[in-house]
């Protein structure tokens, strides 16, 4: 109970002298240091606010401007003020207070002040132009128009020097909502492949309807929106196809995110967790400090970085009809779960972060605790795996008060959630494919009791060392959490470990222990508990999982050919598709809009005309000429949709949020409902690779990363994440569920195999033609 003693920073006694006073200087010292820290934090949020605001403004372009400026006026002999201090002096006695020289000095930098506040705005604006367009996508891979050379020059210029994480965010374009008339007819030509004639025609009538009647009318609300919003697609997207959904998350929402494919850097559980923990403070902390560099596109054209907010210190919290993000500016501790208990970990001490020893001490120290779980406390965490109302009431029945409130706040409030699993997962060389699906399921569920699925991720480390990570969907797309596991898996080489696979460093001799959180549950909240328990069991059951390291070939054989990795695969999965299940079906690809401010997701429709043109030809007897021509063409088409998803174009957030406007004002729409009820069933998305200079794959092949997944979206479809690793390797997760007939996750593998090289055959067997 030391950290109890140490809670108390004085004691005192009542004696009939008076009044005993004992202080402990320890307690004190701590105090001092933490306050210290906190102040230290707060000065460079400040400090960044105020560098983010005036960007690409500097403190040494402000001295520039208003020296030049100074000694300008002073050369020509010139009032510096402009007679802005003279106008002044005619209602307030200025010069009772300050002599002619001072007033003349004041003038002229709060002239030059005016004027570099000036050079900023035209610089911002000009560079909000400059990233308004887009020719620079159209450009052939490896060719670069003398045009797109001049614009990246002028970006570079007015994109100021040393920029921080949010330097970017007030210079960014806003998303742009297309025309009614474009979104119609790409729609058209997006089902055209998916219906017979009868079909279309009918669809085209709706369509045709909806373009001269109701839409005009939806888009011009939307058009006000985009005008007053920074974004007029991500709240409504959070909020609607997020936050509202009474469904459980676990599965069905978050994500996860795997470990090295071949590399286990040690056995020792809490070490692994010690060397894991501390990178990712390290990045919180980078983060705080807005030090993480933006993401460029061609090292020059930023994204959007407002995603990386609500990383850290966020939690999902339950709602009766809508569930809300909860996100606290600082956390100092951490959450973990060990065998059905939880753990408040504090992760500074002495004024500092804890270093990866003193972490793991921390960890061994609740792998040691024997102590049982509470009444209700083991599976508590399945509210969180199941249906959101069930949680919500139980929330505001049973956690609104008392300890079991200043539990859930520790949980709620934590910098992030950790799970010391006590199962072994991981890639196993003598038993491939079942390690690896098992080890998927269990990053993806668990056990449905051990991860709160309601925070922002939740940490891994499972009995053998290895990792993996849960995320929650709401806050933020894939690709934000993968910056981060890019770091971590990065870090974990450098911080290294001893020889008995401990961190480096030592145990600090006067860290107090974790806090053991306490509940009073009741017997009705365990059976609320019990029956989330239920639903999570049943959907976790059904989820077939079938994780496969695709080592044919990779990217480099691909590009040789002439053809975009991604429109590759994704043709890949159509005609595995095909194959599997005898037809073609409405495909959902993630695209990013991350080049307009606070943009999120857009969806690329895979199944064209053009790829089912060339599945057909893989069917039916053809010769290789005409299919390397159809697949060539199929390719353009995908890079050209994925382009007009990248700029805004894309149709399906445009008609979203055309339904969205529709509902409000309470006006009933056939065709956007027919629209919104279409069922995805291949849904799939890429888990690109960020931060290249990370890891050395040519040198390190082994340090390849397994990539993440996700759950089948429809419960007779498939859910595809692939990873692009190196030049060599493409890392396949496929997701369905047994209960459906028509699926089978290791059937669609062999499938995606079989179809990704008959397509390279018929690149190969073209070029010893020539």
């Amino acid at each position: 109970m030391a950290e109890a003693h140490q809670a108390v920073a004085f004691q005192f006694t009542v004696t009939p002298d008076g009044i005993d006073l004992h202080l402990c200087h320890e307690a004190l010292r701590q105090v001092y240091l933490s306050g210290l820290h906190s102040w230290k934090k707060r000065f460079i949020r400040f400090k960044n606010g105020i560098m983010t605001g005036v960007y690409p403004g500097s403190p040494a372009g402000f001295m520039v401007v208003v020296v030049s400026y100074m000694s300008y006026n002073q050369y020509k002999q010139l009032d510096p003020s402009l007679g802005l201090i003279a106008k002044l002096g005619q209602h307030i006695p200025i010069s009772q207070y300050m002599s002619t020289n001072s007033q003349s000095i004041v003038g002229g930098v709060l002239v030059g002040t005016g004027l570099w506040v000036t050079i900023i705005m035209i610089m911002r604006n000009v560079l909000k132009c400059l990233l308004s367009w887009h020719g620079w996508m159209q450009a052939r891979h490896g060719s670069v128009s003398w045009s797109t050379h001049v614009w990246m020059i002028l970006v570079k210029i007015f994109s100021g020097r040393k920029p921080m994480l949010y330097s970017f965010q007030n210079s960014l374009p806003r998303l742009p909502v297309p025309s009614i008339k474009d979104t119609c007819r790409r729609y058209l030509e997006s089902v055209r492949p998916l219906m017979d004639d009868e079909q279309y025609e009918r669809m085209k009538g709706l369509t045709e309807d909806f373009k001269k009647n109701l839409g005009p009318r939806l888009q011009w609300y939307l058009k006000l929106k985009s005008w007053w919003a920074s974004n007029y697609v991500s709240d409504w997207w959070e909020e609607y196809i997020y936050l509202r959904g009474r469904a459980p998350i676990m599965v069905n929402s978050n994500y996860y995110a795997m470990d090295f494919l071949y590399v286990f850097p040690t056995s020792n559980q809490a070490a692994r967790a010690g060397n894991t923990i501390h990178a990712i403070m390290l990045y919180r902390r980078k983060l705080d400090r807005a030090q993480i560099k933006p993401l460029m596109l061609l090292h020059t054209i930023p994204m959007c970085s407002a995603q990386y907010e609500r990383m850290f210190n966020t939690s999902r919290v339950p709602g009766v009809d809508t569930d809300t993000i909860q996100h606290v500016n600082e956390s100092k501790h951490i959450a973990v779960y060990h065998k059905g208990r939880f753990f408040k970990v504090w992760m500074f001490y002495d004024g500092r972060l804890l270093l990866p020893r003193e972490i793991e001490q921390q960890m061994q120290r609740i792998l040691a605790d024997e102590s049982e779980p509470l009444p209700g406390e083991e599976r508590l965490a399945a509210l969180t795996a199941g249906d959101r109302t069930p949680w919500a009431k139980a929330r505001e029945t049973y956690f609104s008060r008392g300890k079991n409130k200043q539990s859930l706040d520790a949980i709620e409030k934590a910098a992030f959630f950790v799970t010391l699993d006590d199962t072994e997962q991981g890639y196993d060389a003598k038993n491939p494919v079942k390690s690896l699906d098992r080890y998927a399921k269990s990053v993806l569920h668990g056990k449905c009791y051990d991860r709160w699925f309601d925070k922002s991720f939740n940490m891994i480390i499972f009995k053998n060392g290895t990792m993996g990570l849960n995320a929650e969907h709401s806050w933020a797309d894939a690709p934000i959490i993968g910056h981060l596991w890019e770091h971590v898996l990065s870090m974990d080489p450098k911080l290294g470990y001893t020889e008995d696979d401990h961190c480096n460093g030592d145990p600090h001799p006067n860290l107090p222990g974790p806090q053991r959180l306490q509940w009073d549950i009741p017997a009705e909240c365990q059976e609320t508990i019990e029956s989330s328990l239920t639903v999570a069991r049943t959907l976790a059951d059904d989820v077939d999982c079938h994780i496969f390291p695709f080592t044919e070939f990779g990217k480099g054989l691909i590009k040789k050919c002439r053809t975009s990795p991604d429109a590759f695969i994704q043709i890949a999965l159509q005609l595995a598709h095909y194959r599997d299940k005898g037809k073609f079906c409405l495909t959902y690809e993630a695209s990013m809009t991350r080049l307009f401010r606070e943009g999120r997701t857009e969806t690329v429709r895979s199944c064209t005309m053009e790829a089912c043109a060339f599945v057909r030809s893989m069917i039916r007897d053809e010769t290789r000429e005409e299919r390397l021509r159809l697949l060539k063409l199929a390719a353009e088409k995908h890079q050209n949709m994925y382009r007009l998803a990248m700029t805004g174009q894309g149709i399906d957030r445009h008609l979203f949020c055309l339904y969205v406007v529709s509902k409000y004002l309470g006006e009933d729409s056939p065709f956007l409902k027919e629209v919104l009820s279409e069922p995805w069933r291949l849904s799939t998305s890429q888990t690109p690779m960020q931060q290249l200079e990370l890891f050395d794959l040519v040198r390190h092949p082994e340090y390849a990363s397994s990539g993440g997944g996700f759950g089948p979206v429809a419960d007779d479809g498939y859910g595809v994440s692939y990873i692009i690793v190196g030049e060599n390797l493409i890392n396949l997760h496929i997701s369905s569920k047994y209960s459906s007939p028509e699926t089978d996750s290791h059937r669609f593998g062999a499938n995606i195999r079989q179809a990704m090289l008959d397509m390279l055959d018929l690149f190969q067997l073209n070029n010893k033609a020539k």
